[in-house]
């Protein structure tokens, strides 16, 4: 009789060990584990610009590479479009061009002018596609198709083949501008009183750049 006391006493501690494990796990259910707690929204990153803004202008290039020749026989990204810089290193800035990553190079005018400077102004805060939607119908074709005509102004000039080489051109109210079709094809816009009188250079050049209305 001792020893059933006994056993019985001893199996009697066992099941209620046995139900203080099965309280102690039921305790637990109704807390959330680490790994089923759901990820924190992250905050969508916003990238940051040196500079946001158009194109001052018809701007050429080679492939993803744009420099101060900006020379005319080359495809351009029209004046207007939008154009995020998103670094300046040395003398280059990186670039996105509608969506597209390119570079700007400034590889002669840089005794004249700081990569800051020259990109501030190849990178306008002020759409001119503004402007040249108030220009007369004449100023408005040729600067779309990148071409010039005899009365434009400096700015339309500007809009239609860019900034001239600031190495080439120090004083730009100095007679004229000198401007490169190719490597080794340069053509001068004239100036008398603020408005150009003559497109020269090689003839064939001068009649590319030249507009002429279509009829």
């Amino acid at each position: 009789m001792r020893r059933t006391s006994i056993f019985a006493y001893f199996c009697g501690l066992t099941v209620l060990a046995a139900l203080g494990s099965l309280s102690a796990c039921g305790g637990n259910s109704g807390e959330t584990k680490p790994d089923d707690a759901k990820p924190t929204a992250q905050a969508k990153k916003t990238e940051t610009y040196v500079r946001s803004g158009y194109a001052c202008c018809n701007l050429h290039y080679d492939g993803d590479w744009i420099n101060d020749a900006n020379l005319a026989q080359l495809p351009f990204i029209a004046a207007g479009t939008p154009i995020n810089v998103k670094k300046i290193d040395g003398y280059r800035a990186y670039v996105e061009i509608n969506g597209k990553p390119m570079r700007l190079g400034l590889d002669y005018g840089r005794v004249q002018e700081t990569t800051e400077q020259w990109v501030n102004k190849l990178v306008v805060l002020d759409d001119p596609k503004l402007k040249i939607a108030k220009f007369a119908p004449l100023t408005r074709k040729a600067i779309e198709e990148g071409k010039l005509l005899r009365g434009m102004s400096r700015e339309q000039v500007i809009m239609a083949v860019g900034h001239p080489q600031t190495n080439e051109n120090p004083n730009l109210n100095g007679p004229y501008w000198r401007y490169w079709w190719s490597s080794f094809g340069p053509y001068y816009v004239y100036w008398a009183k603020g408005t150009v009188s003559k497109i020269d250079g090689h003839s064939e050049t001068v009649g590319y750049m030249t507009y002429k209305a279509k009829k």
